[in-house]
């Protein structure tokens, strides 16, 4: 269990946060909004995220995700049959316009292995910056930009193309083979 941080302009726009739509905003009531307005905006938010994550197929039993609009936290629990769709899981959660950080409750089916392969070590994690493509980052994390397929493979579904990554985007890095 933990925190990770993301870029919080970056990502998936799942749902809408006030003051990016003109139409919005001046039908929005003049008044603060309410406690209850804000529980049904954070839970609105969570099940956006929710079910993003079940378009990808990534299978989770008992996903439940929720979200803090004041933190811009999501907090994502269920169980994972293995680590990488953990985080996958977590991933596909903070690369989400207005996610800022994601708490991790998430659990693993069966006790971990000692020897277990690369794919199922747990992953380093990659924010991409301004001007990366995956042969760079192979670059960096494996020696050889020629890995950059590794990297692609590990972030499906979520990476539909190679060549469409942006920045601000977490990205899974698997342990080196």
């Amino acid at each position: 269990m933990g925190l990770i941080n993301f870029v919080k302009e970056a990502g998936e726009k799942l749902f809408h946060r006030g003051g990016d739509d003109k139409a919005a905003a001046a039908a929005a009531p003049a008044a603060a909004p309410t406690q209850a307005d804000v529980a049904a905006l954070n839970q609105q938010a969570g099940d956006a995220i929710e079910h993003y994550v079940q378009q990808l197929g990534l299978q989770v039993q008992n996903l439940q995700v929720t979200f803090d609009g004041a933190t811009s936290t999501a907090t994502v629990a269920g169980q994972a049959p293995d680590q990488a769709t953990k985080e996958k899981v977590l991933l596909a959660c903070g690369n989400v316009q207005h996610v800022a950080a994601v708490t991790d409750q998430l659990t693993v089916a069966g006790a971990p292995q000692a020897a277990a392969s690369p794919e199922q070590q747990p992953a380093q994690f990659h924010t991409v910056a301004s001007g990366d493509n995956l042969s760079k980052i192979s670059a960096k994390y494996y020696g050889s930009a020629n890995d950059y397929m590794r990297i692609f493979e590990a972030n499906k579904p979520m990476l539909s193309d190679p060549n469409k990554i942006y920045p601000g985007q977490v990205l899974r890095i698997p342990a080196k083979a």
